[in-house]
């Protein structure tokens, strides 16, 4: 397809949207004190409801969702929208049951609220390591790469080109703001995505009506399998607009569908920290139960914006997107394991008229962004808070901001060398990428999370070996997986049964029951935690007006030492706060991106304001007015979801 040409509508479209997302970002940036650990990494936890609910459905659907989720529905149909419904129920744990009990323990980080659970740090330790590595394998390259598809196939750039420049305009303001710039700058590109992407469904289904859908989907061959008539592939699947599909034939059998997509989930919303980090930032607990609602209502939307486009696309481009071979795959789009990721942009080109298209790359682009900015805040606090500090306990303030931004672009470039195994990974198809790997790696934390806020009685050792366990099965079974790749159409498959006959749900499912078994029966074998250290630390204790025990002993004269460093500004900054004369003009604008230099010296509050003020953050009292409206919002929320499910079912 020729490359796309923009006119002076698109360059005005886009320009405008860049400028004014860079005015929110820059605007945000001021609105809470980005030289401290509360204000850079949890916004001075001053958000309301909607930002937060726009933000977590930004943070969600970056590019890889509008690439992979289309690409997806143009290969096998409908069935992959049920991860969108399914997680309308998983955003209602997240608000009314872990949100609740992260925010009376009062901690920044998923693996801090570990240590503070079980005591020590090889636990925390862990979970952070292994948090930053499921952001490279399955967040960030993934959407660099998806956002970068997008600009190659409609500006005919280079790849890496493309991923280059969607990164420098992403870093700046991600840097400079904090949390409060990615939150307020994902409410607008929430706004920008559904509008843009709405226009986009409506057009489709002019193309394409409903009904037609039904008809000419099953129509939808190549020409090279229409020239060979023993040939079965690229053939659309007969169960295309079911969810509920055979459980043992089929590419997403229904109980993997219902159990294995569940365990996924809770990770993902409920213990992942790019995502429990905004609800962390809500100013109260109502309005992070009524951020997790406005974001399960957006959630129903992927399935009409993007995955009923995606089948449309496949209508009008079947040699394309559905290329079944090799050589017309690589000639179509430089991927032997197929072209269906290509199915969105080719879409835009194809329907958006002129002016619009540039709100399409808008769109795109903001999806790509909102995701980025939202992944590399939260890294760069898990990294900052749970690693570094303890690599260097007495670490300043200034010393953890600047580390939180540089270890972005480490990440950045671990992430870009990762892109070429995704190009070759299922098959071609970003979805199943993304899926597969989350069901390797993450079904041991779903289970140790949620037996740590249910159960007091799991500690320490029941919990890390539970992740250790499940550590090394679900290791095993992602290395076979890029050992043995999938057979194209028509080939022999010689993978080994745990790679051929076991889907990678199933997998999920058996690797969180043996983590869970694990954990649970070495803590029953060991010495339990007395209650005085689960203090609000459990869903049990949340509400408790108790002192909490510090856990470790060596923990607490750990932290008596960090006191005694400028961990709130209350001290000046060695080196920095202690010049008397004024800085050159390099050394402020070094100061203002990276939240130092002096203006944020000083709090002004004694200690016992800030134990008020610390008690004020984990309360988590709600009105009764409060409670009724979110309670009528939650059982809405969930009655739309057994419709959906019923209806596509």
């Amino acid at each position: 397809m020729a490359a796309l040409q923009l006119n002076v509508v698109d360059i005005i479209v886009i320009c405008a949207y860049f400028l004014f997302v860079l005015l929110v970002g820059l605007w945000a940036s001021f609105q809470s004190s980005r030289g401290t650990l509360k204000g850079y990494f949890l916004a001075g936890k001053n958000i309301v409801w909607w930002p937060i609910g726009a933000s977590l459905f930004a943070s969600n659907i970056g590019s890889g969702h509008f690439i992979g989720l289309a690409g997806t529905g143009a290969a096998s149909g409908l069935a992959v929208g049920a991860f969108e419904f399914n997680a309308m129920f998983i955003l209602l744990l997240l608000g009314w049951i872990f949100v609740p009990v992260y925010m009376s323990s009062g901690v920044f980080t998923m693996p801090e609220y570990l240590r503070r659970r079980f005591g020590g740090q090889r636990v925390r330790v862990y979970l952070a390591c292994l948090a930053l590595l499921l952001s490279v394998l399955t967040k960030i390259s993934v959407d660099m790469y998806a956002g970068a598809l997008f600009i190659q196939e409609s500006l005919q750039w280079n790849l890496y080109v493309a991923i280059v420049s969607l990164l420098a305009i992403t870093a700046l303001y991600t840097v400079a703001g904090g949390l409060s710039a990615v939150i307020y700058t994902d409410a607008l590109q929430t706004v920008v995505m559904v509008i843009g992407t709405f226009i986009l469904m409506i057009l489709s289904f002019q193309r394409v009506s409903w009904d037609e859908l039904h008809i000419l989907y099953p129509q939808a061959i190549p020409n090279t399998t229409l020239a060979n008539p023993n040939s079965t592939c690229g053939f659309p699947r007969e169960d295309a607009f079911h969810i509920f599909r055979d459980p043992v034939n089929s590419d997403l059998p229904w109980p993997g569908m219902i159990f294995g997509i569940t365990i996924s989930s809770i990770w993902y919303w409920c213990t992942d920290q790019v995502i429990v980090q905004r609800t962390l930032a809500a100013k109260s607990i109502s309005h992070a139960k009524g951020g997790t609602v406005f974001a399960g209502f957006l959630k129903t939307l992927p399935m009409f914006l993007i995955v009923l486009p995606g089948m449309i696309s496949r209508i009008l481009f079947p040699n394309e997107v559905a290329c079944a071979t090799k050589e017309t795959c690589l000639a179509e789009c430089g991927s032997e394991t197929g072209c269906s990721n290509t199915a969105f942009p080719k879409l835009v080109l194809d329907v958006m008229p002129a002016g619009l298209r540039g709100l399409m790359l808008a769109v795109m682009l903001s999806a790509l962004m909102s995701s980025l900015t939202s992944i590399f805040n939260s890294s760069s606090t898990i990294f900052t808070i749970d690693i570094w500090r303890r690599i260097r306990p007495r670490a300043s303030e200034t010393e953890l901001m600047i580390c939180g931004r540089v270890f972005i672009l480490v990440m950045v470039g671990i992430s870009i060398l990762w892109i070429p195994i995704i190009q070759a990974a299922q098959g071609g198809r970003l979805f199943d990428y993304i899926q597969s790997i989350t069901s390797y790696l993450s079904p041991p934390i779903c289970a140790v999370f949620i037996l740590a806020v249910a159960w007091s009685r799991i500690n320490e050792k029941g919990a890390f070996a539970g992740l250790m366990v499940g550590l090394v099965v679900g290791m095993v079974r992602m290395i076979l997986d890029f050992v043995y790749a999938a057979p194209s159409c028509g080939e022999e498959d010689t993978r080994p049964g745990i790679v051929a006959d076991v889907h990678y749900l199933y997998f999920g499912i058996l690797l969180f029951v043996i983590s869970f078994v694990v954990t649970i029966v070495v803590s029953l074998f060991t010495k339990p935690i007395p209650e005085k250290y689960l203090v609000r630390l459990t869903w049990m204790t949340r509400h408790s007006d108790l002192e909490r025990v510090d856990l470790a002993i060596s923990d607490i004269r750990l932290e008596n030492k960090e006191e005694k460093t400028p961990m709130r500004g209350e001290d000046e900054e060695e080196g920095f706060n202690k010049e008397t004369e004024k800085p050159r003009i390099a050394r402020r604008v070094v100061d203002w991106l990276c939240g130092t230099g002096k203006q944020d010296k000083g709090d002004g509050l004694t200690e016992e304001q800030r134990k008020e003020l610390m008690k004020k953050m984990t309360d988590i009292k709600e009105t009764r007015k409060e409670t009724i409206i979110l309670n009528i919002a939650a059982i809405l929320l969930m009655c739309s979801s057994i419709f959906f499910w019923a209806f596509f079912g």
